[in-house]
């Protein structure tokens, strides 16, 4: 009787290659098989490209297309089939890992694929490691701390209404905003109503060899076009300043 074979969902990047948890790196020597999600606009898979110079070996790798459709039912399928066919390999003994951009389970489709694969496979051996989220990463760009004291910090993708942003806003310190989009315009003329750009941050494609770092958009401001792997960090106030200034010699 075959023993049937683990899985591994595991975090990388985002963006910097190396940004993976020591005990990861070993469950990826591990496998047999490492699924890597790819863009179909992309030539690459960035997942992949995060790995830096782990020198596993190139015949490990499956590449699948990443889709996004809005059609949740076209989702759903393509979710079910992809678990389906990791099912198979694990049913047939193999070690199987999958990669996914930042954190595994912080907006991500990895949720969707162990969900998929939990349905096949009731008693499915699996392990999943966390990874760096795209809003940390951002923050770290930035040196921009995502909470001091007792702020109380909001993460959300960007909302289709402005009025519903503009409250979530206005009763958080902090708001993490991602999934902007197209929508990045209006969010930006809001901060700008409420005075609120000097205490704002942005980043866009983080960490990747494009990337673009905004620390105070009362400086400046992203384009439009920037608006899509993107994350913007919102501040209600100004930092308070908790530490005591040196001095100064007369």
């Amino acid at each position: 009787m075959t023993i049937p074979g683990q899985f591994f969902g595991i975090g990388v990047g985002p963006g910097d290659s190396g940004l993976i948890p020591v005990a990861a790196v070993a469950a990826l020597r591990s496998a047999d098989l490492i699924y890597v999600p790819r863009a179909t606009s992309a030539s690459e898979s960035v997942a992949k490209q995060c790995l830096g110079d782990l020198d596993l070996p190139h015949a490990r790798f499956r590449e699948i297309g990443f889709l996004m459709d809005p059609d949740r039912s076209v989702l759903a399928q393509h979710y079910a089939e992809l678990a389906g066919t990791i099912a198979s390999e694990l049913r047939a003994g193999r070690t199987v890992a999958y990669l996914t951009i930042g954190d595994t389970l912080t907006y991500s489709t990895y949720g969707y694929l162990l969900a998929a694969l939990r349905d096949l496979e009731p008693d499915l051996r699996h392990r999943t490691f966390p990874g760096v989220t795209s809003f940390a990463a951002t923050a770290a760009a930035l040196s921009w701390p995502l909470g001091e004291g007792k702020e109380r910090i909001l993460i959300l993708p960007c909302p289709d209404d402005i009025d519903a942003l503009r409250h979530d806003i206005e009763s958080h310190d902090v708001v993490v905003l991602m999934k902007i989009g197209k929508r990045l315009p209006q969010v930006i003329d809001l901060l700008a109503e409420l005075g609120l750009l000097a205490h704002c941050a942005f980043g866009h494609r983080v960490g990747l060899p494009d990337q673009q770092l905004y620390p105070d958009l009362g400086a400046a401001r992203p384009a439009a076009a920037t608006g899509y792997l993107s994350t913007l960090l919102i501040r209600r106030h100004a930092r308070e300043q908790r530490h005591q200034k040196p001095e100064t010699s007369q």
